[in-house]
């Protein structure tokens, strides 16, 4: 059997138009995925069953088990962080959100040490957006700035921009300028039109040179900016200000050098200054599959995006105090549930160490370094895979997920609503 049209679980692109070959209820091939999203349908080892700390070891147990073990751990939490989210669906954001109220705790997603920063900045200036359909069919510029889509986002440049072909970009890559913004040459930067090699942490002076050019003061620049010629600033904001439809696409690069949301800031300012003149769109290349999904739902929760803190019996929202990094490094979580990610592969030395000093329930379908530090192991089928649900595409449009094959596993809703009525019952007992 053939399943078409499969959803990508893997980035931000969620890619929809995958094949998946199907024989005895397992999969046997994956066509149209890049090599990263066929890694993650195909699967690899994954954790066999449910495990508890016993005695300093984890040791197999059953579900039952480890749902009351977790449950007892969260409720007799101060302060629990319940941090992840952005490998799983919506549905399971809701539960998520319900439990962390009900325990009193801190909710947080893996976006608060990735585009955290980016949605500040939006928050406070406000975002011209659209859908990657929009600059698949109209774009005739694409920057990338601070963003290496061919390493991270295999197949988006094919799909959605620079190589994509659309209703009115037919000539695809030859009728398109692409230009690059970043502190080294990247694969995505050998192929631009233009490459702007910056110093590392000056990307606001950089954004503020191009806004000063295109609002014809570049007579007050100097000669050179952060390294970059005054010629070739001027060139791309002129190559900018000529564009039909033109997308400023920012990651990583940009969101976490020197001046954080600020960049973010400042770069969306440009874009309202291009606006003036031509037609300009602005996207936050998104990492884990559903990061825009856990931001969405939050907000409709809660009204906020992350880092959303139950303890004061309203919610809370502060970066910088209620953000899962900071928590930990204070010491003032008294447990962790980590859903479908991984922190101790990627969070500070000091978060990881405060992590190894309280109980951990870590829920996912595969084992990963988190694992080490966890008290209870529970894994879960795999979304997109094993398990069908809603998930939000970079640009903010939703998606709905097929259950390509039955899975003796658990969902991480099931998993959730296990949990939760577990708390709720020890309320009650209480």
């Amino acid at each position: 059997m053939m399943a078409e049209d499969v959803l990508c679980p893997f980035c931000g692109c969620l890619c929809d138009d995958i094949k998946v070959e199907v024989e005895d209820d397992q999969i046997v091939g994956v066509k149209r995925a890049c090599r990263l999203g066929s890694s993650k349908i195909r699967g690899h080892e994954r954790t066999k069953a449910p495990m508890v700390r016993v005695g300093g070891e984890l040791v197999e147990a059953t579900y039952e088990e480890a749902y009351d073990r977790a449950a007892r751990i969260l409720k007799d939490a101060k302060r629990p962080l319940l941090y992840g989210w952005c490998s799983t669906v919506c549905e399971t954001h809701k539960k998520g959100i319900l439990l962390a109220e009900e325990v009193g705790g801190v909710i947080d997603s893996t976006a608060t040490v990735c585009h955290g920063p980016s949605i500040i900045g939006i928050e406070e200036k406000g975002l011209a957006g659209s859908t990657l359909g929009q600059i698949k069919n109209r774009a005739d510029l694409i920057v990338f700035w601070g963003a290496n889509p061919a390493e991270a986002h295999p197949r988006h440049t094919q799909r959605y921009s620079s190589n994509s072909r659309g209703m009115f970009t037919l000539e695809g890559r030859k009728g398109r300028k692409v230009i690059v913004v970043d502190v080294r040459e990247t694969r995505t930067a050998k192929n631009a039109d233009k490459f702007l090699l910056i110093r590392p942490g000056t990307d606001y002076e950089v954004i503020t040179a191009l806004r000063m050019i295109v609002a014809g003061k570049g007579d007050l620049i100097p000669e050179k900016v952060a390294g970059v010629a005054k010629s070739d600033l001027e060139e791309v904001a002129g190559i900018m200000k000529a564009a039909r439809f033109g997308a400023i696409l920012f990651g990583l690069g940009m969101t976490h050098s020197r001046g954080r949301y600020k960049n973010v800031d400042n770069a969306l300012s440009l874009v309202t200054d291009l606006n003036g003149i031509t037609k300009f769109v602005v996207m936050a290349m998104r990492g884990h599959y559903n990061v825009a999904g856990f931001g969405q739902v939050c907000a409709w929760e809660t009204g906020f995006p992350m880092s959303v803190d139950f303890s004061r019996g309203a919610p809370y929202f502060n970066p910088g105090e209620t953000a899962a990094c900071d928590l930990l490094a204070k010491r003032e979580a008294d447990a962790m549930m980590v859903v479908a990610a991984d922190p101790v592969s990627n969070f500070p030395r000091a978060t990881v160490e405060g992590m190894a000093e309280i109980p951990v329930i870590q829920i996912d379908p595969f084992p990963n370094p988190t694992t080490l530090l966890s008290d209870v192991v529970i894994p879960s089928a795999v979304c997109g895979v094993e398990a069908e649900g809603t998930a939000y595409r970079m640009d903010g449009l939703s998606l709905r997920m097929k259950k390509i094959v039955d899975s003796p596993y658990p969902t991480d809703e099931d998993i959730m609503q296990n949990i939760l009525d577990r708390v709720r019952r020890l309320g009650d007992d209480n």
